[in-house]
């Protein structure tokens, strides 16, 4: 990974995670981070780990309104007139 932003890191956990196994495991990573009880590097490895879910997230759902964003600006059918 040489981007700094993590794109490419990203991009390739996208292809092996979908969107809601990411925000399912988000989830629990929060869940687990709100209930406390963990060392400070156990709690710091959840943090990272739902820092990377969360941009795996937003990576499928800017890729959602792209596709939305294209079919709405393609002509319908009897839109030509």
């Amino acid at each position: 990974m040489t981007d700094d932003d993590g794109t490419a890191a990203v991009a390739a956990a996208t292809s092996t995670l979908g969107y809601e196994q990411a925000r399912d495991e988000l989830i629990e990573v929060v869940r687990r981070l709100e209930a406390g009880g963990t060392t400070l590097e156990e709690s710091l490895a959840l943090w990272e780990r739902g820092e990377e879910l969360a941009k795996i997230c937003r990576h499928w759902l800017e890729g959602a309104r792209a596709r939305l964003d294209a079919a709405l600006a393609r002509p319908q059918d009897g839109d030509e007139g």
